[in-house]
């Protein structure tokens, strides 16, 4: 083999490493991002990490709302099947009712409660996230 192909397989050897470098530093910052969807019934079958940020998607129950001071407010979440406490601070979207659609960002709390930091409500009647929708029609009763 002649020095000058040498040289190529060894430029050639550094820009296929620098480029798998590249894509694992890619990957490892899109996991530490990644902010999963799960379902009320997904957080009591325990299919879920505590100690990690996810998403938490369903319906606002009916009657669940309570304001506290200082922008507190609880309300329960539900998919249907099991439904879940949800506490958040701050001001809450224009669009949130009860009987509507939310997604919260956030994590686990004490006792299966869900702790958001930030909500996001369907923007308009007709609009619902794919998840939100997938997971509520899986566990909807037959009937409603």
């Amino acid at each position: 083999m002649s020095p000058k192909q040498k040289q190529r397989i060894y430029i050639a050897m550094i820009g296929l490493s620098a480029l798998c470098l590249a894509v694992a530093l890619v990957l490892y910052a899109l996991s530490q991002n990644i902010n999963l969807f799960f379902t009320p019934t997904d957080i009591v079958e325990q299919k879920v990490d505590a100690s990690s940020q996810f998403r938490l998607g369903g319906m606002v129950v009916k009657d669940s709302v309570q304001r506290e001071k200082e922008l507190k407010v609880k309300f329960r979440v539900t998919d249907f099947n099991h439904d879940i406490e949800v506490q958040y601070q701050g001001i809450l979207p224009d669009l949130f009712r009860e009987g509507q659609g939310i997604v919260a960002l956030g994590k686990l709390g004490t006792e299966n409660s869900f702790v958001a930091k930030e909500i996001l409500a369907k923007h308009d009647e007709n609009y619902m996230p794919p998840e939100v929708a997938a997971a509520l029609n899986k566990n909807k009763p037959v009937g409603k």
